[in-house]
């Protein structure tokens, strides 16, 4: 798929080296290595089901050793969902130096709410997941996962390690220290969370090739809606009319 169809990524001058070439050789040579486990892990888990493929046939496909693999990844759940990981991975990063109000959102400082700059960290993640072929093995990953109970269990667990983690950079960041501040905290990434975990699976569900940029709207729809889950009201829809 292009890679130019985030929203506010930078088109690279042509000939221009990725950050990955700018890397050393041995490193390199270390992400190649860890992206023929991930795209072969998916390829036979999609083709034979996840517990029809085994550590042993993914090693021996992409020719490297299991300490090869451990090297990389703890499991063949964590081989599997890599995809997400890694832009969740991005997403911390982004969160530990982004500065509250920083362009593209509200320019009066102090204005931006905890939840507006966790959304900003979830685009800006996006935008860096420009390798070739990221939205696929993230649909083949979220596919998988839906149909086996190890990955989901898995995914549950990385994902409350995520928002503990996030949780702890915004409370040292914010110098965060009433009880109810950081119920508030923990509640903002809550619906963060949901509403990231709705507009993926909407998302894997668009038919043909959708690319970041329909990722990136069906965000920003899950986002926007969150106040308005709010004040939903608890009344059938003939009787609120």
């Amino acid at each position: 798929m292009a890679t130019t169809d985030a929203p506010g990524a930078p088109e690279a001058p042509t000939g221009a080296p990725t950050p990955a070439e700018r890397l050393p050789l041995r490193e390199r040579k270390k992400l190649r290595t860890r992206q023929a486990l991930i795209d072969t892990a998916l390829e036979l888990f999609t083709e034979r089901g996840f517990d029809g493929a085994t550590l042993d046939e993914l090693c021996d496909a992409v020719e490297v050793s299991k300490r090869t693999f451990f090297r990389n990844f703890a499991s063949k759940e964590d081989v599997a969902m890599a995809p997400t990981q890694d832009l969740w991975a991005v997403f911390l990063g982004d969160l530990e130096t982004r500065e509250p109000g920083e362009p593209g959102e509200r320019d009066e400082p102090g204005s931006e709410t905890v939840l507006e700059m966790l959304q900003a960290s979830v685009f800006a993640a996006l935008d860096r997941m420009t390798d070739e072929g990221w939205t696929r093995r993230v649909r083949l990953s979220r596919r998988l996962a839906a149909g086996t109970p190890s990955m989901d269990a898995h995914g549950l667990h990385f994902c409350d390690r995520t928002a503990r983690s996030a949780a702890e950079t915004l409370r040292h960041r914010l110098r965060i220290e009433d009880p109810r501040d950081d119920l508030r905290l923990r509640l903002a990434l809550d619906f963060l969370v949901a509403a990231c975990h709705y507009a993926m699976d909407t998302w894997v569900s668009l038919p043909g090739d959708p690319g970041r940029s329909a990722l990136a709207a069906e965000l920003g729809t899950a986002f926007a809606a969150i106040p308005e889950a709010l004040t939903l009201k608890a009344a059938p829809a003939d009787s609120a009319r």
